[in-house]
């Protein structure tokens, strides 16, 4: 075991070794390659959440907007952000045009064949459009939510929305736990189904408590399937305790092999940052990455600021059992 799990670490330090030399910069973005699909997208995605804090829709729609004009391509989103406003809210931006200049993903909550073949279409109204270019089973943080996603008849209609041109890739979502990640890939192996993407928090924190980075990270990119990062820092925890700053946060989830690294954009000020941590992303040294990781190691520990692993908070779908269907 422990010399597989040393082999597994070593491809991925070699990929990402390989990813960073095949980055693409334009401006101030870097561009990477999503998995298999070959589809290029920038590095830094846009969360969907985080527009629908915005004051206005006409705020949103500016900020959407600005992304997009300096280079931003990867928008995410969820049936179920804010009742569904933050879909809507997308929607009105990437109007004129602006629907064609990004690769559109959105997660959908259904846990049976007649609800995520709902939510799919609900999210297309909302969005207005004819199809997402990613559509990601949302919070897979049970472990039978594997089973229901096979057994149930959800992946049917995944592939039924593909069929029709509504949905091009396929992927999954999770906060809880790696165990859960790991179980969805030995299923989807056992039905030979290969995800696109899986989504994952990635962060400083992340590396030294219940880690996805070092326990699910390698096997997605043996298999190909591309990495998407998230809560880079742990729901704000990590720059609002100083133990580390936002560009620190989003370099260390950049210098994983991920293909996007997601993060909360609401106001000109954390686009800023989004922006400027493309710009000046260089691979971390072992000693810049050590120093990070002895300095966060206590608060890592314990769990407590990574509250989406270690509470129900963050749990939508646990707290709204009616969107499972």
């Amino acid at each position: 075991m422990e010399r597989r799990s040393f082999l597994e670490a070593s491809a991925a330090a070699l990929i990402a070794q390989s990813m960073f030399a095949d980055d693409e910069r334009r401006g101030d973005m870097i561009y990477r390659t999503l998995g298999r699909t070959g589809e290029r997208v920038s590095a830094i995605g846009m969360g969907g959440y985080h527009i629908g804090v915005a004051r206005t829709e006409q705020d949103s729609t500016r900020l959407v907007r600005s992304a997009i004009d300096r280079g931003m391509t990867f928008m995410d989103n969820c049936w179920d952000y804010m009742d569904g406003k933050c879909e809507v809210w997308m929607g009105q931006a990437l109007r004129d045009g602006y629907r064609n200049k990004v690769f559109l993903m959105t997660k959908f909550d259904g846990r049976t064949r007649a609800a995520a073949a709902r939510q799919i279409d609900e999210s297309l109204q909302r969005l207005q459009t004819d199809h997402v270019d990613l559509m990601q089973f949302h919070e897979n943080i049970r472990l039978e939510d594997p089973d229901r996603f096979f057994n149930d008849g959800v992946v049917d209609a995944l592939l039924e929305a593909k069929k029709a041109g509504k949905i091009r890739y396929i992927g999954f979502t999770g906060h809880k736990d790696p165990l859960v990640h790991l179980r969805m890939l030995e299923v989807a192996e056992a039905h030979h189904f290969h995800f696109d993407t899986a989504q994952m928090p990635l962060n400083i924190l992340d590396a030294q408590f219940r880690s996805f980075a070092h326990n699910v990270v390698p096997k997605l990119v043996a298999q190909g399937i591309a990495v998407l990062g998230m809560k880079p820092m742990s729901a704000g925890a990590l720059p609002e305790r100083g133990l580390a700053t936002g560009i620190e946060c989003l370099h260390y989830a950049l210098n994983l092999p991920t293909s996007v690294v997601i993060t909360g954009i609401s106001d000109a000020k954390t686009l800023d940052q989004a922006f400027e941590a493309a710009r000046t992303f260089k691979p971390l040294t072992q000693g810049q990455l050590s120093a990070l990781l002895a300095r966060t190691r206590e608060a890592a520990l314990s769990g407590k600021l990574e509250t989406f692993k270690t509470t129900t908070r963050q749990d939508g779908t646990a707290r709204n059992p009616q969107w499972m269907g």
